[in-house]
């Protein structure tokens, strides 16, 4: 760098007037100045500091104030096309400081021109991506301008093409890049090309499930929010239909990753697109119910539910409360109808007090419910003989009564002395 004219006289003056001590000090300050570090010397280097604290500071302005400034703009508006752009470029607008610093920096530094060069090429690469990359997050807004295109097809539909252009756009940037550096896109995508074609033959499952994808949506068999079951595989609410799996959040809060071909290949029940929820019983009574408690009840229970609300009439579904059949244990009605609700905690309500009501209309005609019994009947032409065990012949064995110490002590005295005189008799004989 060429330094000023006023600096060139400043300098001369001090040379012609300074005193030798103060000469030779600045001198050897300037050499060392001078020499550097790395090829540049210790001014360039604190000016980049200078330049790129300079930059990052007003980056941090630029984020507060601008950007803060435009978002509030946009949130003030009725469309939500200009929040959707405001949030898609804010991001990308952060980094124009930057790269201003940069090229500052660069143009400082008085370089090589091999390296200003290359310098060059990575700030173009730079703003190349960060424009396509303003394009990719902008094309997020086409969610609010192809809103009766959302209708028409589905809103997976529609997040499919949005996430469509933003990887052709990613890709586009990249060629531009390519370019840049002086590398040939053609032959790279012919390479490309070859290296797709083996992949796919590996790959037959991800093809599989994206063509599945493609085939639940345009079908739209289900749209994130639903109720779905197949059977064997989830039962659950769609959460996000992606590229391979459809994310299905069971009841238990579980998240079920289900491959596309799964959902595509098998028998889906959609239970969000109920128009009624159906109510069907079997209802038992006793069979000491007679006709007229069966017909008066009946005309009760079909009463209820015709003056009800909240149950769907014919023509527009079928209602029945008929004695339908004669069990084992009991007489059967069938009540068969349907509620205008598809909510389940609403649907459930409405059961529990119709259960209320069939049990106050059947005890109010003094009928009852049944439960499975069985009646058994014993019929005995000859009954069995009734055996006895014979008499005993042997007369009962007499108890000997305790015996008292006292008595037992003169028994005993007694015993020895007809002992005694036993034996003298027999002696005398």
């Amino acid at each position: 760098m060429t330094a000023p004219p006023v600096m060139n006289e400043l300098g001369n003056w001090w040379d012609r007037n300074a005193p030798t001590w103060a000469s030779d000090a600045t001198d050897y300050i300037g050499r060392i100045w001078n020499e550097g570090a790395y090829g540049l010397t210790f001014g360039q280097i604190i000016t980049v500091f200078l330049i790129m604290g300079f930059a990052i500071i007003v980056r941090g302005l630029f984020a507060r104030t601008l950007v803060v400034w435009i978002t509030k703009w946009a949130a003030g508006s009725a469309t939500k096309i200009d929040d959707a752009l405001v949030k898609a470029i804010s991001t990308p607008l952060k980094i124009i400081p930057v790269v201003a610093g940069i090229y500052a920096s660069i143009q400082v530094l008085n370089v090589d021109p091999t390296i200003e060069l290359y310098a060059s090429r990575i700030i173009q690469s730079i703003v190349t991506l960060t424009i396509f990359w303003s394009l990719s997050r902008a094309s997020r807004m086409l969610e609010y301008i192809l809103v009766d295109v959302k209708q028409s097809l589905s809103g997976p539909a529609v997040d499919w093409m949005i996430k469509a252009l933003q990887f052709i756009l990613v890709a586009l940037g990249l060629g531009a890049v390519a370019q840049q550096w002086g590398i040939a896109v053609a032959p790279l995508l012919a390479g490309l090309g070859v290296f797709g074609i083996a992949v796919g033959l590996g790959a037959q499952d991800l093809f599989r499930n994206l063509i599945s994808g493609l085939l639940i949506i345009g079908e739209k068999r289900f749209v994130p929010g639903e109720w779905i079951l197949v059977d064997g595989v989830v039962e659950g609410t769609v959460v996000r239909i992606n590229f391979r799996s459809t994310l299905v959040r069971r009841f238990d809060q579980s998240p079920v990753y289900v491959p596309n071909s799964k959902l595509a290949d098998a028998a889906v029940t959609n239970f969000s697109r109920m128009t009624h929820r159906r109510i069907k019983w079997a209802v038992g009574v006793e069979y000491s119910t007679t006709v007229d408690q069966l017909k008066t009840i009946r005309q009760e229970l079909e009463d209820w539910l015709m003056q009800d609300d909240r149950i769907a009439k014919p023509p527009e579904v079928a209602l029945f409360v008929r004695v339908d059949a004669f069990n084992a244990s009991s007489i059967d009605f069938l009540i068969y109808t349907f509620t205008n609700t598809t909510n389940w905690g609403e649907w459930l309500k409405i059961k529990e007090e119709f259960a209320f009501a069939v049990m106050d209309i059947i005890e109010r005609n003094g009928a009852a419910f049944a439960f499975p019994s069985q009646t058994i009947y014993m019929n005995q032409e000859d009954p069995p003989e009734i055996m006895s065990p014979p008499e005993s012949r042997t007369p009962p064995a007499k108890r000997l009564p305790s015996p008292d110490n006292n008595k037992a002590g003169a028994q005993g005295s007694t015993s020895d002395e007809a002992s005694s005189a036993s034996e003298l008799g027999n002696d005398s004989d």
